[in-house]
């Protein structure tokens, strides 16, 4: 493994606090992250994002007919522009790409430590599995009672009042 892939790494996994929210594309935050990121690749030639979407990355969406497209709760529909949304899609296949080829070199690297650690994953995984199996079974069951406690109230007959006649 080289140098530069290894900081990399050590880099992604690093936490940096956090930041502020909004919109989101594949869970990152558009105006912080994404517009500076590309305005960055397009001043680097890398891409060629069109300056009124990196300006402007959220528009309208319309209908089929050209009108302007409404959510069942009657909000406008909001999108995120399509050149920019292709690029966060590169963006997240490459990165899913060198996710692979990382974790592969490291097995063709390490394969006996990485065996290790998966059994190792795998060991520890099955308690967890057993114990929430077991409390999953233990609420459904309490469930299930609870239920059924609620049909036999059901089914209890109430007795009508007497009517009592005043003279």
């Amino acid at each position: 493994m080289n140098e530069t892939t290894s900081t990399f790494v050590k880099r992604l996994l690093m936490p940096v606090g956090k930041r502020q929210t909004g919109r989101k594309v594949w869970s990152i935050d558009l105006e912080s992250v994404w517009c500076p990121f590309f305005t960055a690749t397009n001043t680097e030639g890398n891409t060629a994002i069109p300056n009124d979407v990196l300006g402007a990355p959220l528009r309208l969406g319309y209908a089929k007919d050209g009108s302007v497209k409404f959510s069942e709760s009657g909000k406008p529909v909001i999108r995120v522009a399509k050149e920019l949304a292709d690029n966060v899609r590169i963006v997240r296949e490459n990165f899913t790409a060198t996710l692979i080829a990382h974790y592969e070199t490291v097995k063709a690297n390490m394969p006996d430590e990485y065996e290790a650690n998966v059994m190792a994953n795998v060991k520890a995984g099955e308690a967890v599995t057993r114990v929430q199996a077991d409390q999953l079974n233990k609420a459904m069951a309490m469930r299930l009672e609870a239920e059924k406690a609620t049909v036999k109230a059901d089914d209890i007959p109430v007795p009508e009042k007497e009517l009592v006649s005043v003279s």
